[in-house]
């Protein structure tokens, strides 16, 4: 219990060790600091721990002689070029393809040399932001195990031999019409790309375009076939909203999707905004996240359980929804509380609420989602829905098992890879490795030799987005030009190359193809202006898409079948995603925002399954679902759902480079043939084996300040400044140097953790820049010490009553010259004025 008045009837901790007060943490607190510098003496050890926290040091900048740079002549100007000043950077807008939407970015440069990535403030995904994953593409594209060359069968070949044998092989599927010729690809945003396959499908009418991501829209796309009869996109706008329900969407932290949400959420979370209005939270789900974390009310259920709480809270909206004669309604636990109290708040809040469902939830889900935004008068004001961003509207899955079928059979002769890892992110029961060593001729296309390409006869090196032209659409539709900032640094190829060499174009460049595509059949001199504009913006005008009218149908779905016993959660990796950024180093350094767990994956269970099963932290468990099997380290998780467990992907690779292979175990493996991301059925067993995970929850000593302060929302507006007169231990260790005159000016930083919500790309910021960029400089009379503010909004039962949480922390970024600084995510203001400039 806190002895702070501020904090009354609070107890704070921050790991369950912690809670306990179990010897070992208190020993491992006083060892921190002093006590275990001798350890970095050790010659082995300190040899090991130079190793590790060398990694991302040696791939930013220190290997960058091993890359492939672009010829360079070392001459001196005679006539220095416009602009350009050696040390003063330049900034291009360019766009990060993603399967949910591109995010647009402005990147820095140095004498032509991509730095550093922020976010675009007049691009409609990032309005300024960047997430994690941006952050760490610099690190991406100077990356030394990226592919350096086509290799044909483990050895070096060139791209006139490929085409040499890609010309021989489709030569023999003209008089088959195509019909032994597929290509596979991730899900096509880029509208130059979509239009080439098309193309391609044209000369070769019975050849297939497969479609397949690992964490694709499945579920979406069948929610709205059930609710509308047709495939849309739903937008939400989430600053509009005052009532928000997440059935299970972790629409705060599921990649660049999650950034303008994140920035439109926390615009209505200012304790200080002169309207004093906030928004309301409240979210359903199986493993704790960061919009759980964020959430005013959190109820944890069973993935499965998610939508027995989705049709309890239609039944009390009178939303009909088919039911099954004899159906009982399972209990919800502690939730069951809190539904009428939410009814209640939705009906107060008409065409001011949202309800959005989560990907791993089935479409049943996701239309009840769009039935209760139908009634609650939502759509128009919240949500407005549009035509997908997604080139061809095609279930994935299907479209997956349709290939292997197919190459099983001995019906595919020559298959074509553009981009993706199937080999590796494949669910387990499909067996896709299996099925390609069917196939004569495997081509494809990567950033790595990985997985994939190690089963395929040729490999195309394909060049970076940051090193490549292209065009791509946001979540909303609107379309950016990808253009590159630096040559190929090891020769790659574009998808647009590739698939121009399919098409008899060999020899096009994606430059020439894109700006081909995007002129259409304008005059010169106008697409000129409207070229460079794009270029300039980053974005082209009015090409989002139009809202559509939709109908809602009455959703005839019968409940699905109850799970029985202990049920496998699978989810992406908050910081790898589906393993795509296995081998970046930034990435796998950043803790994960709740367990700050780094370079490993887990088991997660609850500690009442964990006690019911007999294991603990760090046992190594055999996961059995459905004949598929793997080894898992278990982390016992506050807030995790009971009789749920919980995996991430992202781990587990075998090829993916010298710091991502053989690193925690695959995910992917347990995944059935439906690729469903949460599973009955699962089997524990003990191995009695066990293994050490690195976390740094219970990292850093707080010398006596408490770990967060507390005050209802009341006494915050009554006395803004309680926290910072509140008391805490000031009796620091004894030291052999005197104590340090503070100088009549110095500088702080405060975080508003209303806004905060953890995403860590501030810390691959850091690690970007060694710095927080500094966007202006003032001088304050205030301490060095500011805080850390989280505001709760809580409704019924606290009484409208939010409680105010203040952290203290030093800031430890700017040691020169006070400054404000901005998150790279651009979800909170650091500001040196403290809190009165939130």
């Amino acid at each position: 219990m806190s002895a702070n008045p501020v904090n009354a009837e609070r107890t704070m901790w921050r790991s369950l060790e912690e809670l306990a007060g179990s010897e070992k943490f208190e020993d491992f607190v006083r060892r921190e600091y002093p006590s275990q510098m001798h350890k970095f003496m050790d010659p082995p050890q300190r040899r090991d721990f130079l190793k590790l926290m060398g990694a991302s040091l040696a791939l930013a900048g220190a290997t960058a002689s091993c890359t492939r740079q672009p010829p360079e002549h070392i001459l001196p100007y005679a006539k220095s070029p416009e602009s350009t000043i050696p040390g003063k950077p330049r900034y291009y807008a360019t766009a990060m393809p993603w399967p949910t939407g591109a995010l647009g970015l402005l990147i820095e440069s140095h004498m032509g040399r991509p730095t550093k990535v922020e976010g675009n403030p007049d691009h409609p995904a990032s309005l300024g932001a960047a997430d994690a994953f941006a952050q760490a593409a610099v690190l991406g594209l100077y990356d030394p195990d990226r592919s350096h060359a086509i290799t044909h069968r483990g050895r070096i070949g060139t791209w006139d031999e490929l085409l040499t044998e890609l010309k021989a092989a489709l030569n023999a599927q003209q008089a088959k019409s195509g019909a032994g010729l597929r290509v596979l690809t991730e899900m096509v945003t880029s509208p130059t790309l979509a239009q080439q396959m098309k193309d391609l499908l044209a000369a070769y009418p019975k050849a297939r375009w497969h479609q397949y991501e690992p964490l694709n829209q499945d579920n979406a796309r069948g929610g709205a076939m059930l609710a509308f009869g047709r495939d849309v996109a739903c937008q939400q706008r989430f600053d509009l909203a005052e009532v928000i329900v997440s059935l299970d969407a972790d629409f705060l932290g599921a990649g660049p999707a999650s950034v303008r949400p994140m920035r439109e959420f926390t615009s209505r979370r200012k304790a200080r905004a002169a309207s004093g209005a906030m928004n309301r939270l409240y979210v359903v789900e199986s493993t704790p996240s960061i919009t759980g974390a964020m959430a005013d009310h959190r109820g944890a259920l069973r993935a499965s359980d998610v939508e027995e709480f989705a049709r309890r809270l239609a039944g009390r909206l009178n939303v009909k929804v088919g039911e099954q004669p004899g159906f009982e309604a399972r209990s919800l636990g502690d939730v069951d509380s809190w539904i009428d109290a939410l009814a209640r708040d939705l009906e107060k809040h008409p065409g001011a609420s949202l309800v959005l469902a989560g990907d791993a939830q089935p479409p049943v889900v996701h239309a009840l989602a769009h039935a209760l935004n139908d009634k609650l008068g939502n759509v128009g004001r919240t949500v407005r829905y549009t035509q997908p961003i997604a080139s061809e509207s095609v279930d994935q899955m299907t479209s997956l098992r349709e290939l292997v079928d197919e190459m099983r059979a001995g019906a595919v002769d020559c298959l074509v890879i553009l981009g993706g890892n199937p080999v590796y992110t494949a669910p387990g029961a499909v067996r896709f490795a299996d099925a390609l060593r069917h196939v004569s001729l495997k081509v494809r296309l990567g950033l790595y030799d990985d997985e994939t390409s190690n089963l395929c006869d040729w490999h195309v090196n394909e060049a970076h987005f940051l090193e490549s032209w292209s065009d791509t659409r946001a979540s909303d539709g609107t379309v950016s030009i990808v253009q590159p900032l630096i040559a190929p640094l090891y020769g790659g190829r574009s998808a647009h190359e590739l698939v121009a060499t399919l098409a008899n174009q060999s020899g096009a460049s994606s430059y020439d193809l894109v700006r081909a595509h995007r002129r259409g059949d304008r005059e010169a001199e106008a697409f000129e202006i409207t070229w460079r504009t794009a270029l300039h913006d980053g974005t082209l005008p009015e090409t989002a898409h139009a809202s559509v009218n939709v109908e809602l149908r009455k959703i005839e779905a019968q409940p699905s079948p109850r799970v029985a016993g202990l049920e496998l959660a699978l989810r992406p990796d908050p910081t790898l995603y589906d393993g795509r950024f296995a081998n970046n180093g930034w990435l796998q350094e950043l803790p994960k925002p709740l367990s700050k767990l780094t370079w490993d994956n887990a088991a997660f269970i609850s500690p009442t399954t964990a006690a019911k099963l007999g294991v603990a932290t760090g046992d190594v468990v055999r996961l059995r679902c459905d004949g598929r099997s793997t080894n898992a380290p278990v982390w016992v998780q506050p807030g995790q759902a009971d009789e749920c467990v919980t995996v991430h992907f992202g781990f587990g690779r075998s090829r993916a480079g010298a710091l991502g292979s053989h690193v925690g175990f695959d995910a992917h493996a347990l995944r059935g043939a439906r690729a469903e991301l949460h599973m009955g059925g699962l089997e524990i067993e003990r191995t009695g084996e066990s293994h050490r995970f690195a976390s740094t929850q219970e990292h850093d000593n707080m010398e006596g300040r408490d770990i967060v302060r507390v005050a209802t929302i009341d006494r915050f507006r009554e006395n803004p400044t309680l926290v910072e007169h509140a008391a805490h231990d000031s009796d620091h260790s004894t030291s052999m140097y005197p104590p340090h005159a503070g100088a009549e000016n110095a500088w702080a930083m405060v975080i508003d953790l209303n806004a905060c919500t953890a995403c860590g790309a501030c810390v691959t910021a850091c690690q970007s820049e060694n710095n927080i960029p500094v966007v202006g400089k003032k001088e304050i009379e205030r301490g060095r010490e500011m805080h850390w503010l989280r505001i709760d909004r809580y409704f019924e039962g606290k009484k409208e009553n939010p409680a105010v949480h203040f952290q203290p922390i030093p800031c430890m970024h700017c040691e020169n010259a006070p400054c404000e600084v901005v998150c790279p995510v651009g979800a909170t203001t650091h500001s040196p004025e403290g809190l009165n400039e939130m």
